[in-house]
Formats: structure tokens, C-alpha cells, sequence
């Protein structure tokens, strides 16, 4: 056994001395009191669909220091990392909180293994509400009476809902337009007036702003948190010990690689946002200066908190049993990627 990967035993096994209180569900307390595996054996593969964070391991050169091997696959979203875990295509997967739930409300067994927020969540959303241009939308309050694209499996969708609720509106005070939320097209959907308003994130909202301002296209800020994001798996993996110790390893790696884009954001630009993105350097820098800061929480209360708020709305609006949230965590790989980050 090499020394850097006796250190990773060390820091893992560590960490997987905390256990969950007498608030956890029955059905998850026998994954949550036993430690984590740390022993990865010779050979063991991980299946990983995180494409970020897998440019963010190369170019920081932490890809050479994971213990076990990856097969890299070019998924992300909920959706499609479903569609993965079904056809058992995938072991981990990269979303936003609310695939998990989803998930498990199609009757797979999933778990929660890392998460990551953003500091000053309110000045760095993820999504602005695109306005259609001429629409009079200067406010959430004013959302009465428009059409809303609506995504209920995606991160979208329930931020529509929060933003309704937030507004004191209920859904039958506006028209929800269903459309799955994919590349460009909730702006597209905006610019021909197929709905009123839409969430949309990133560089695309530079773009819409740039391509339909002309034509009276706005956006506002919905005022509510947005950035939780999450590492999830099939409880299957994590019942094999070899893989359930390499993901211990690869949040580990997670976090090292996520504070390292933080750090070099020059370097991020340019190695991910323009070489693989196919976005100019302009937009690269808009990007990085909308994300803020990350924020890696060493205790998962507040986070399951938040999870079971998003449950028990999504319950109610969408007509789905409710759950417990702390169920949806495996707080063994609680404290890993904090503590990956003190020790870096």
C-alpha cells in the first residue's frame, strides 16, 4: 500500500467514526452507525457522471492521486443520472438536491454522500426568472396570471414552487407550462412566448439578456437560496464495501478539486469553460464571478433541514408520499470533504 493512499485510509477512517442521533428513521440506522469501508481493493472501479469535476481533478493533477480506477461518463442532471442508476450505468452521479428525491419517488434507493452550498447564496443564485419580452414581471409578486415553465424531476421546477410560496401564490394562480429544462431551452421558450416566465442559470443569462433586450427581455432575482448540490449513488453501491471506501476517496478528491477551481479560476476558464464549454473567456470570467465562493459543510443538520422543507412542498404540490429527508443521507461520508479541506 502506497503512503498516499495509507494517508487517505487515515483521514477516511477518521471521519467515519461520527453516527446519526436517535432522530434518524429506522430504515436508515444500520447503514449510518457502522464505519465506513476504507480498504479498496486492487481493481476497484468507480462509474463516476460528474464531467466537472472530472476536468477540475485533470487539470489540477489529483486525478493521478485517486486510489482506485474511474470510468468517466458524460452525464449530468437528474434525468439522465436516473436513467443511468436504472439501467445500473452508473455509480455516482453530480445534481442539485432535488434528483434525489425524485428518485426515490420512482422507487430507487438512493443516498446523499457529499454536499456543497455557495456563500452569500443570495447574492450568487444559480437561476435568475427570465421575463419574455413585454411581459410586466418586475417582481415575484407579480408572477399572478403568467404561464411558467415547469420542470417538476429538476432543480427548475422546485424553485418555481418556492417562488410561488415565497409570493403567497398557489399554483392554480398561474399556468405551469411542463417543459424539460435542457440546454437553451427555457430562453428559446421565452423569446417565442410560449410561456411568460423561466428559471435559467449561467452564461445563459447573459445571452438572453444580450439577444432579447433589444425586444424588452428582462430578468429578476427570486430572492430565495438556489445552490445546494449534491453527490448521490444507489444504496446498492454503497452496500459493496470496495466501492463504498472508494467513494469515501472521491469525495475526498471532491472537495480537494473543488476549493482548487476556486483557487485558479484563471485556470478554470480556460481549461474547462473554453476548451470543453466552447465559451469565450469573457464568458468564463462572468461565469466564475456568479459563483462566488463554495461553501462544504462539516455537519449536514442545517442542509436536512433545508431537504426536508423541499419534500414536504414538493409533496404537497405534486401529489407525491412525503419522507423522512435525513433517510435520503449516509452521514458516514459526512465530514470527509470538510475535513479533506483543513488537512489541504
Amino acid at each position: 500500500m502506497s503512503k498516499r493512499t495509507s494517508r487517505w485510509f487515515a483521514l477516511v477512517a477518521a471521519a467515519c467514526s461520527l453516527t446519526i442521533g436517535s432522530s434518524a428513521i429506522a430504515a436508515d440506522t444500520a447503514s449510518a452507525v457502522n464505519t465506513l469501508p476504507t480498504e479498496i481493493p486492487a481493481g476497484t472501479v468507480l462509474r463516476i457522471g460528474d464531467p466537472e469535476t472530472q476536468t477540475a481533478l485533470k487539470l489540477s493533477g489529483l486525478i493521478d492521486k485517486l486510489p482506485f480506477k474511474v470510468e468517466w461518463a458524460n452525464i449530468s442532471g437528474g434525468p439522465l443520472t436516473i436513467e443511468a442508476f436504472r439501467a445500473n450505468a452508473l455509480d455516482v452521479g453530480a445534481v442539485a438536491d432535488i434528483p434525489p428525491i425524485h428518485a426515490t419517488w420512482t422507487g430507487l434507493d438512493v443516498r446523499i454522500v457529499a454536499a456543497q452550498l455557495r456563500k452569500d447564496p443570495i447574492q450568487h443564485p444559480i437561476y435568475q426568472l427570465g421575463i419574455a419580452p413585454g411581459v410586466d414581471v418586475r417582481s415575484i409578486g407579480d408572477l399572478k396570471g403568467k404561464r411558467i415553465a415547469f420542470s417538476p424531476g429538476q432543480a427548475q421546477g422546485a424553485l418555481v414552487l418556492r417562488v410561488l410560496q415565497a409570493a403567497g401564490l398557489a399554483k392554480t394562480d398561474v399556468t405551469l407550462v411542463e417543459i424539460p429544462s435542457k440546454g437553451d431551452t427555457y430562453p428559446v421558450a421565452l423569446a417565442n412566448h410560449q410561456v411568460d416566465v423561466a428559471p435559467i442559470s449561467g452564461v445563459l443569462i447573459k445571452h438572453y439578456l444580450r439577444q432579447y433586450g433589444a425586444d424588452g427581455a428582462t430578468t429578476i432575482p427570486h430572492g430565495l437560496r438556489d445552490d445546494p448540490s449534491d453527490l448521490y449513488t444507489p444504496k446498492s453501491v454503497l452496500d459493496d464495501p470496495a466501492k463504498a471506501a472508494a467513494l469515501g476517496a472521491y469525495v475526498h478528491y471532491w472537495a480537494l478539486a473543488s476549493k482548487w477551481v476556486e483557487d485558479h479560476p484563471q485556470e478554470w476558464i480556460k481549461g474547462y469553460y473554453v476548451a470543453t464549454q466552447g465559451l469565450n473567456a469573457e464568458d468564463g470570467q462572468y461565469l466564475v464571478d456568479a459563483e462566488g465562493l463554495i461553501d462544504i459543510p462539516t455537519r449536514w443538520d442545517e442542509v436536512i433541514v433545508r431537504q426536508q422543507a423541499t419534500i414536504d412542498l414538493l409533496s404537497k404540490e405534486l401529489n407525491k408520499p412525503a419522507f423522512k429527508a435525513e433517510g435520503l443521507f449516509d452521514r458516514r461520508f459526512e465530514t470527509i470533504a470538510g475535513r479533506a479541506l483543513d488537512a489541504s
